[in-house]
């Protein structure tokens, strides 16, 4: 039950240049080592951690990352 983490593009100037700022699209898998059990976001991790019916703890949650990066340019590509 991966969910995914939307990327954005953003600006900012630095050195009196704009300059791209990207965030890449993830997808996140979130798993409790102990039961196996995958989390939709991470609030529903949290609030199995929060419940005091479940034996959860927070050492037991583990996040994998896929991360899906944006093109980069040719090898030897000139750049400004």
């Amino acid at each position: 039950m991966a969910f995914k983490e939307e990327g954005s593009v953003n600006y900012t100037i630095i050195n009196g240049k704009k300059v791209p700022v990207v965030k890449c699209e993830t997808e996140v898998v979130l798993r409790n080592t102990r039961t196996n059990v995958e989390y939709n976001s991470d609030e529903e991790a949290e609030n199995d951690i929060a419940d005091s019916s479940t034996p959860t703890i927070r050492e037991e949650i583990t996040r994998s990352l896929k991360i899906k990066v944006a093109a980069m340019p040719p090898l030897g590509a000139a750049s400004e």
